[in-house]
């Protein structure tokens, strides 16, 4: 091989190797700044309907303690919620909303609370039925992040 040819092979391939280590990185870059961006929106859809549902449970909760009798397309609503979260969510999760929807059914068939039961209720804790789903949408989402 000549060796005046050596100087421009020796160039033309750092060229090459510069270009594509600079290829590679911009392409990593976008690729997890996409990945961020998803997990942020789908993390951002999960909070919304983990709030839609808590609102919607605890308005439920609510009437249940005051009425004996519920309406039905309000009960529709709440599993029409489960249901969504049944496609993004952990078993865990779902559990713990059927489980506060079974207690607002049974809560519609005890006899209605005046206010001074009420207040017995919140200094007992027992007014709460909402805790342990928050508690496991907390984790499931903590565990979202660690992805």
């Amino acid at each position: 091989m000549n060796t005046p040819y050596l100087p421009a092979l020796a160039a033309l391939a750092g060229s090459a190797i510069g270009g594509f280590t600079s290829f590679a990185s911009a392409w990593l870059t976008q690729r997890h700044q996409d990945r961020a961006k998803r997990l942020s929106g789908e993390k951002t859809r999960r909070q919304e309907l983990y709030r839609q549902f808590i609102d919607e449970a605890s308005r439920l909760y609510a009437d249940a303690l005051a009425h004996d009798r519920a309406e039905v397309s309000a009960l529709v609503s709440v599993y029409a919620l489960i249901n969504r979260m049944r496609v993004v969510s952990s078993p865990a999760v779902i559990e713990r909303a059927e489980a506060v929807v079974h207690l607002i059914i049974d809560t519609y068939f005890t006899p209605n609370k005046t206010f001074s039961e009420l207040r017995e209720l919140m200094n007992g804790h027992a007014v709460n039925p909402l805790r342990a789903f928050s508690e496991e949408c907390r984790a499931a989402l903590q565990a979202f992040n660690d992805r």
